[in-house]
């Protein structure tokens, strides 16, 4: 694909660079330290807010450049520093709760914030209604009334209704919303995200490879979910998982094995052996 090494690699976490375990696998670690021993950059492209990149750094060996909640968080995991953030305005965030309320009825909402660095204590980072089921395990919200959790900007909005598949949701509410904000998911069990419009892991894979000055057609990504798919669709070479989401896999130049087969690393390899 390539006449030269590949200008920057990015990649997803969950379902793509980690296994099923949450481990970064000796074989995968080591693919990536050959790339940035080469001088490409290597930066994780992920939904987790910055505080959940703490495992990937330590299984990686070293601290690399991420974007964050989807695109919303530029964030420099060396420096525990927040480079950029793009949020949902108040306005907005009040205008989804009512649409989401009329909508799905009975949906649990949250708010991702974001502070100056990762562990910022300043203010709760997330916040989230009383009824508000979790996702995943070990949550680290904090409870808010609703027109709290609606009382400062936010990175991300995020839906749950546990009974609904993502799909299922974003059917319903992916008209309504229009291009007023970007909505997809990277779980298919009941969870939508919501960023300000235009605001996706390639619009700030984008500004990455801007802050990094490289070029955009040499970029590599790696992901597996709807989240995943505006990156891989403006990388010059998008890899879906074997365990993708159909539709990421349709939106992907190729297709590798699963993230618990070492995909990523088996892609690395062969581009870094040529």
């Amino acid at each position: 694909m390539y006449s030269e090494l590949p200008s920057l690699v990015a990649s997803d976490v969950d379902g793509t660079l980690i296994d099923n375990d949450e481990r970064v696998t000796a074989r995968t670690r080591a693919a990536v330290q050959s790339v940035v021993e080469s001088g490409t950059p290597f930066v994780l492209a992920t939904g987790r807010p910055p505080r959940w990149i703490g495992p990937v750094v330590d299984g990686l060996g070293f601290a690399p450049l991420a974007v964050c909640a989807n695109g919303a968080v530029l964030y420099d995991s060396e420096a525990d520093r927040v480079i950029s953030a793009a949020t949902l305005s108040l306005e907005t965030l009040a205008w989804l709760a009512d649409l989401v309320e009329w909508a799905l009825p009975g949906a649990g909402m949250a708010a991702e914030r974001i502070g100056a660095t990762a562990h910022d204590t300043a203010t709760p980072q997330f916040v989230s209604t009383p009824g508000y089921e979790h996702a995943w395990l070990n949550p680290d919200n904090t409870v808010m009334a609703p027109e709290d959790i609606l009382s400062a900007p936010a990175v991300k909005m995020l839906i749950r209704a546990a009974g609904m598949s993502s799909s299922e949701m974003a059917a319903t509410l992916r008209p309504l919303v229009g291009d007023r904000a970007d909505l997809t998911y990277s779980t298919d069990n009941g969870l939508i995200e919501v960023s300000a419009r235009g605001v996706t892991k390639a619009s700030g894979l984008r500004l990455m490879a801007q802050r990094l000055e490289v070029r955009e057609s040499g970029i590599v990504a790696f992901g597996d979910m709807p989240n995943d798919i505006p990156m891989l669709s403006m990388a010059g070479l998008g890899v879906a998982m074997e365990n993708a989401h159909p539709e990421a896999k349709a939106a992907a130049d190729e297709v590798t094995t699963t993230n618990s087969d070492d995909g990523v690393a088996r892609v690395l390899e062969r581009l870094w052996a040529d």
